[in-house]
């Protein structure tokens, strides 16, 4: 009897452990208008497979209801590059991304912490890899000029939406 009850405890231990927490964008992780957006969440722990990622807003006033930016979105990638189209809003605070159901997209999985969209040309947070290098990057609407600097790390992820590889390239923001 012992065993069956410690069996099932470990069992449901193993179920309560499992989560899915959108670890980027956050409250220290904004996005930035009209650019390219990282997207990541804590893929080994879900229970999930795919889920819809949904964009919504505390003002109604800036979004009101919330708006589906990928209708099917595998578990196992990890993180997803958002693109200008799919996050096409204008910069404002109280911006949350939740993770719902397939089939229903009031069955919410995870929702990350209020962050931030800041206008086009805005600095990028600092991140820090496990390697611990950092990088930041701007970006600027003018002409699709660019401007970054870097130490260590890649900036891959923050090429500003209609820069070309060939001027990403040029501009160092990517390494070949």
């Amino acid at each position: 009897m012992f065993h069956r009850l410690a069996f099932g405890c470990a069992a449901l231990l193993g179920v309560v452990s499992a989560q899915l927490t959108i670890t980027s964008p956050g409250t220290n992780d904004w996005w930035v208008a009209q650019s390219l957006n990282t997207l990541a969440w804590t893929c080994s722990t879900s229970p999930y497979q795919n889920f819809t990622v949904l964009l919504a807003n505390s003002n109604s006033a800036v979004l009101a209801a919330p708006l589906a930016i990928i209708a099917v979105q595998d578990n196992f990638d990890c993180s997803e590059t958002i693109t200008q189209q799919e996050s096409a809003q204008p910069a404002g605070t109280g911006y949350i991304v939740q993770f719902a159901s397939t089939l229903n997209s009031t069955d919410i999985y995870a929702q990350s912490q209020p962050f931030e969209i800041k206008a086009l040309g805005s600095s990028y947070p600092t991140t820090t890899s496990s390697a611990g290098s950092t990088a930041t990057g701007s970006a600027s609407g003018t002409a699709g000029a660019a401007q970054a600097t870097k130490s260590g790390g890649t900036l891959a992820e923050y090429i500003p939406a209609g820069m070309s590889m060939a001027a990403a390239l040029a501009l160092g923001l990517i390494v070949a």
